[in-house]
């Protein structure tokens, strides 16, 4: 599926709204649109408690119309980065809407704090929005917002700069993620030259994505002393909302992950260099299959991996099959995804919750590959939990944190392996497929770590000069990274942090997924001990409160414990160790 949606902005929501308030069809992508509704919960009086839940249910949906049509303009400008009428729609909007926008929500925040002080709630129900609606205020500051602009279109930037990376590899034109699947071929001279190939092409735009970063540190600083912070790794720890956990709690991460993450990866890396009859073993060497066997091909096509997915969903539970069929039930299933690569298409993987439908939209660049498999189940996660979810009438109680958002995504990588026979109907292909998840969900989190650790010393010293930066993104390369030689490759392994877009787009959104990938990994070991049928109950239990509750509690709604630190992460490297053992390499 190749084709993307360009969405009536004025068509009426779906989902039945809480309120008629807003108008049915309403294109908040313009200023004059909304401004007067906004201005109109400024001036309203609010007297008592029931005046106060039709005011935040009001606010709820005008804010969801306004996030919906964000999300059509974004969709739209990753599916198109080389449409210049679709990139200045997106351009534009940032100039006008952003700007007022941001302001106007600072002054209802600050009415809704004063509310929650003055009028008795129900403080369980409203116990997270009392909280967030504080931290707003507290934060706000509206020099801020041209910054925050200025920060948006520098990340657009960067998406352009990387849809535009093609190549021409054995006399056809491939986008770089196109190129995987040379990466995956048993001949290893094909897998050197793809390798060589995609990283000439990257090296060409590393100084125009290092002037981009450049100034995002830059700006993000400033940002963060307009707050009252000495740095931007505090101010956006806060600004996330961690109200739960500390920087301190991200290092006892790091930790963690070097004691008992790397030696496990490294032990895979020794294992595979053996496999393969290599020394040493190099960075084109991590994705063949160490068999030599060729890759893995789980469909042909973007319909054919939705095809393929209703399968899985159908066999593993009623209800989150019916979730992914209603996406494209409409009978254009392209309103809903976009999934092949192609030229002039951001790079990465996304699902968008556009807020007043309530109908998600997943966005990935599937190239045939099994990572296609991985992130199709990862962003239908995503789509579950907002699914889920989708009833609470209040925006900002659906707005989950993001390290349980990465735990529905996550969990459904690892709870759907039994069914992938519908990807592999040959077992051994199955199998092998299970094997490289399972082996991955720990691998990765070493990288996670790397990326999470790098941006702590990048916005704790940000006058810091780009060769500074170097040396210690090679430090961490070496603390966490595979056992492989770069032996020259010095600029490859240098630059190896740009391709990483939350650096660009999402400073500081790193940290959730390892945090996750642990929730996620005890719903899978729920799976073994309690069986399939209780690990999606609890499952669902936990992504149906949405964000109304603190993090500690979604996680034990799971039945999971908050903890993210040795123990915690001992036990589960040691009980897929123990699962390992059990499938065939």
């Amino acid at each position: 599926m190749s084709s993307s949606p360009h969405r009536d902005l004025n068509a009426a929501p779906p989902h039945a709204p809480a309120t008629d308030f807003v108008p049915a069809k309403l294109d908040a992508t313009k200023w004059a649109n909304i401004e007067a509704l906004y201005t109109a919960l400024l001036q309203r009086p609010v007297t008592s408690a029931a005046d106060l839940e039709q005011w935040l249910l009001d606010r709820s949906e005008l804010d969801a119309a306004c996030s919906e049509s964000r999300a059509n303009l974004y969709i739209n400008m990753t599916c198109h980065t080389d449409d210049e009428k679709i990139q200045a729609a997106w351009s534009a909007y940032l100039d006008e809407v952003p700007t007022k926008l941001k302001p106007i929500w600072f002054e209802l925040d600050r009415r809704q704090a004063a509310f929650f002080e003055s009028i008795p709630m129900d403080p369980r129900r409203y116990e997270v929005l009392k909280r967030n609606s504080a931290l707003a205020v507290e934060l706000f500051r509206p020099e801020n917002v041209a910054l925050e602009t200025k920060l948006s279109k520098l990340n657009t930037e960067y998406e352009k700069l990387c849809g535009e990376m093609t190549v021409t590899f054995r006399g056809q034109d491939k986008t770089l993620p196109q190129m995987g699947k040379f990466l995956q071929e048993p001949d290893r001279p094909t897998r050197q030259d793809a390798w060589k190939t995609i990283w000439d092409r990257r090296l060409k735009d590393r100084d125009a994505i290092s002037d981009i970063y450049d100034k995002q540190i830059a700006l993000r600083h400033q940002i963060a002393v307009n707050a009252g912070f000495s740095n931007y790794r505090d101010y956006q720890h806060r600004a996330s909302r961690r109200f739960d956990y500390t920087p301190e709690d991200c290092f006892a991460f790091h930790e963690a992950i070097e004691k008992h993450c790397v030696p496990f990866m490294r032990k895979l890396d020794e294992r595979r260099q053996k496999a393969l009859a290599v020394d040493p073993l190099r960075p084109w060497d991590l994705s063949v299959d160490e068999k030599s066997r060729a890759p893995l091909h789980p469909f042909e096509g973007g319909q054919q991996l939705i095809e393929r997915t209703r399968a899985v969903f159908n066999a593993m539970d009623p209800q989150l099959a019916g979730f992914f069929n209603r996406l494209g039930d409409d009978g254009t299933p392209a309103d809903c995804f976009d999934l092949e690569s192609r030229k002039g298409k951001a790079f990465g993987g996304y699902q968008y919750m556009r807020d007043r439908s309530r109908i998600p939209f997943i966005f990935m660049n599937a190239a045939g590959l099994h990572r296609d498999v991985e992130t199709m189940v990862h962003e239908a996660g995503h789509a579950f939990h907002s699914f889920l979810c989708a009833d609470e009438p209040l925006l900002e109680l659906r707005d989950y944190p993001t390290e349980f958002a990465e735990v529905a995504s996550m969990s459904m990588e690892l709870l759907s392996m039994p069914y992938w026979d519908a990807y592999y109907p040959d077992k051994s292909h199955a199998d092998r497929a299970r094997r490289e998840q399972l082996e991955g969900s720990l691998s990765i989190l070493p990288w996670v770590a790397t990326i999470d650790a790098y941006q702590h010393w990048v916005y704790l010293n940000p006058n810091h000069s780009r060769a500074e930066r170097t040396a210690q993104w090679l430090a961490l390369m070496d603390r966490f990274g595979h056992a492989v030689s770069w032996e020259d490759l010095d600029e490859e392994r240098a630059y190896n942090w740009q391709g990483q877009g939350h650096l660009f787009g999402h400073a500081f959104y790193y940290i959730e997924y390892g945090i996750a990938q642990l929730g996620s990994l005890g719903i899978w070991l729920h799976s073994l001990e309690r069986g399939p049928a209780e690990a999606i109950k609890l499952y669902k239990r936990a992504m149906k409160l949405g964000g109304s509750r603190p993090l500690p509690e979604l996680f034990a709604a799971a039945d999971l414990p908050f903890d993210f630190g040795p123990d915690i992460v001992g036990r589960l490297v040691a009980a897929v160790e123990k699962e390992l053992a059990k499938l065939p390499e």
